[in-house]
């Protein structure tokens, strides 16, 4: 339905004086009213109120609401606008979605990780008991080792000592004995004197 113009009016009040007129009269003012529309900005025309008209013949009433459609315009506006939300909208879920696929794959990687890092840890554990298993059976000949070590600190200081004693008693010795030579030197040198 067209909006109610002024020459639109005019010819709604005299719908009810001539029917036949009104046919005619309606026709060229709506063709002529769709070309000169123009846009209010977004803004709606206030409509018109409703005309009553009686006409003479028997008192009958008419009335007819103007209802004013929404502006092309408009309507291209609007679409255009849900259109883009729309894709802005998709835009933004899209983005959450390989967020939430990123964080996913980071999570994935991360657990192969630990997976990995648990596996490394289980050889070293593995590989610590080995070490342990072999350390211990080779505590009995660390233990001889230990052993032997300390006999032989025990028998270098024997041997240190052995060799002071004999190094005492080779003065002893000598010393007796040059004094032995000496007496006997003196109990020769005497018989010598003597005979």
């Amino acid at each position: 339905m067209a909006t109610a113009t002024g020459d639109e009016a005019a010819a709604m009040d005299s719908i009810s004086r001539a029917p036949a007129a009104h046919l005619s009269a309606l026709n060229a003012p709506e063709a002529g009213a769709s070309q000169t529309e123009t846009p209010l900005d977004g803004a709606e025309a206030a409509a018109p109120a409703p005309k009553k008209s009686t006409s003479g013949d028997g008192g009958v009433e008419t009335a007819e609401e103007a209802v004013e459609p929404a502006d092309p315009d408009i309507n291209e506006l609007c679409s255009d606008m849900f259109e883009k939300m729309s894709v802005f909208l998709q835009g933004e879920l899209t983005a959450t979605c390989e967020d939430y696929r990123l964080l996913e794959n980071m999570n994935k990687l991360t657990s192969l990780k630990y997976m990995e890092m648990k596996d490394i840890s289980i050889n070293i554990s593995r590989n610590l008991q080995d070490l342990n298993n072999k350390y211990a059976s080779l505590q009995p000949y660390l233990d001889q080792i230990n052993e032997i070590e300390e006999h032989v600190t025990s028998l270098e200081q024997s041997a240190y000592k052995l060799d002071a004693y004999s190094k005492k008693l080779g003065k002893r010795t000598l010393s007796k004995l040059t004094h032995h030579q000496f007496t006997q030197y003196n109990i020769i040198g005497l018989l010598g004197l003597q005979g």
